[in-house]
């Protein structure tokens, strides 16, 4: 497993820009939407029970993956996990997996199940293996993890 920080973001910088590039020219929106929204206040991941993590290779951010409450259904028990992306170069390595770590352990603290939706392939076989299950047992959520009700 490759060896970097976890560190909790207070805001968007300019080490994410290398992120948001690779994602852009791999065909991907959800980093452009996350700068979006944290700029126009729409997601800053402040409430309480949210946060946003980076990975971290010395000073270079390698990773990002946030955690919201679910906008979406009635239940306020539930968190979300948003825009998870790692650097093309450090895939494979344990990054995701890291961040993820983090974010469950924190989603923990808060909600009794965290969910999220992704149509890519390869990430719902790297959700399956940490412990998610697929299904639509949740509003707008491919994936789930229950831990019961807090």
């Amino acid at each position: 497993m490759y060896k970097c920080s976890i560190v909790r973001l207070e805001g968007i910088d300019d080490r994410l820009s290398c992120l948001l590039e690779q994602s852009k020219a791999e065909g991907h929106r959800h980093l452009q939407r996350l700068v979006d929204e944290y700029q126009s206040g729409g997601n800053r991941f402040d409430r309480p029970g949210e946060l946003l993590l980076a990975a971290v290779d010395e000073d270079r951010m390698i990773g990002v993956c946030g955690l919201n409450r679910n906008p979406y259904g009635e239940r306020q028990d539930i968190g979300r996990v948003r825009r998870l992306y790692i650097l093309q170069a450090y895939r494979r390595q344990g990054v995701a997996r890291h961040l993820m770590e983090a974010v469950v352990d924190e989603a923990k603290k808060h909600y009794s199940a965290l969910v999220l939706f992704t149509d890519q392939p390869a990430a719902d076989v790297f959700y399956r293996s940490i412990g998610f299950s697929a299904g639509a047992s949740f509003e707008k959520a491919t994936h789930y993890l229950e831990w019961g009700r807090k």
